[in-house]
């Protein structure tokens, strides 16, 4: 879990890009700001200009809120531009907006399977999912982390005990708080033979992974639903289910968590469809951010730090006991740079870290600014010449 103290933190205009200003706990007057290594706002898109400007001019268009649901007043030409030009990008049939992540998650799960389904999950699978599934009444099993051959092995078990019963597979293509990343095409290979839906949610893969940012599951077309939402490196909010034609269908006449809720909010819609039209116009972009993040973990393992597993711009620098964690983090505050320590029940026991998050507005000079706050990690003094 993030530190218990409270740190209400604000991005002011005079503040650069990718700095927070924390108020002080005395008068609320900002202090100095904070370099952030802690948001998912990847490709600095939540401040780029023409983002902030498709949202305004939506504001003025429309209004702040929707006012309804989208099947009764809610739905603007936005949404279904956002929608339409989605499902061209990543190659779907169709694609549902939905005011949340978490919400869109509900809906996935729920959408795919009932009280008669055994639903087969990673262990790490987030906690939204997990919703999905008791929200639905399936059963559940989990299998090892980003294990195929455990997922196998639990697909073939169920074959032989209901050789015709329901299953669905759950994955992420890229894990919040591991910085890992399914093997997605092993996974639907597997789904595939045996008849089992894959869900994968593309939360924080989507325009940092994959062909030109597309996520994990482009191209592959087994994959049954894709999960995705705006506020990571869209830099706006809201999220979506992109699907083919039937399941995206019965999504829009069965879904509670689509028919029952106020819309996505038209300005936010205009500044996810603005954050696509930069994605396009600059496809590499999550590619130079993968191949930074690996210098950061060079460098970070050459100072004696473990290597932050993965290969995105997620960097879990593990730990171990909450203490060292919290201490860790106040260490880099006071020396300008927030970051958040991530301790149980969000991660196991004993595993607490720093989850650190490169971001491609960070300026030059930040991997020196955080390796010098750090020190020298506890695997230095192993390899250091004795004296």
């Amino acid at each position: 879990m993030p530190n218990e103290r409270r740190r209400r933190l604000r991005s002011l205009a005079p503040a650069p890009a990718a700095h927070l200003r924390p108020p002080t706990a005395e008068d609320g007057d900002p202090s100095a700001p904070l370099l952030d290594l802690a948001s998912n706002d990847y490709l600095g898109l939540s401040r780029h200009p023409a983002v902030l400007e498709a949202a305004a001019a939506e504001l003025a268009a429309s209004g702040l809120g929707a006012g309804a649901s989208r099947l009764v007043t809610g739905t603007r030409p936005v949404h279904q531009q956002l929608e339409a030009a989605l499902a061209t990008w990543l190659g779907r049939q169709r694609v549902l907006l939905f005011p949340s992540g978490f919400q869109a998650n509900l809906a996935a799960v729920t959408a795919l399977a009932d009280r008669h389904t055994l639903v087969l999950a990673d262990r790490l699978i987030h906690h939204s999912l997990l919703m999905g599934v008791r929200a639905c009444g399936a059963r559940l099993r989990r299998f090892a982390h980003n294990d195929p051959a455990d997922l196998e092995r639990l697909l073939l078990a169920a074959r032989r005990e209901r050789p015709g019963g329901r299953l669905l597979v759950l994955c992420e293509s890229l894990y919040s708080m591991e910085g890992t990343s399914a093997p997605v095409a092993a996974l639907a290979a597997l789904c595939e033979r045996q008849g089992a839906p894959l869900l994968v949610d593309e939360a924080h893969a989507l325009g940092v992974l994959g062909p030109d940012g597309r996520g994990l599951a482009h191209g592959i077309g087994s994959v049954a639903l894709v999960s995705g939402t705006f506020g990571k490196a869209f830099g706006s909010g809201g999220a979506f289910l992109a699907a083919d034609a039937l399941v995206a269908d019965w999504l829009l006449q069965s879904s509670g968590a689509f028919r029952y809720t106020t819309a996505l909010a038209p300005p936010l819609a205009a500044g996810a469809l603005a954050a696509l039209h930069q994605l396009q116009a600059e496809p590499r972009a999550g590619a130079a951010l993968g191949r930074r993040a690996a210098r950061w973990r060079d460098a970070l393992a050459a100072e004696g730090w473990p290597r932050p597993p993965g290969s995105g711009p997620i960097l879990p620098l593990l730990l171990g006991p909450d203490a060292i964690a919290l201490a860790a983090q106040q260490r880099l505050e006071a020396a300008g740079l927030l970051t958040v320590a991530i301790r149980p029940p969000t991660v196991p026991e004993g595993t607490a870290r720093l989850r650190l998050v490169l971001r491609q507005d960070l300026p030059t000079g930040s991997l020196q600014r955080l390796l010098a706050a750090l020190g020298p990690g506890p695997l230095a003094a192993r390899h250091a010449p004795a004296p």
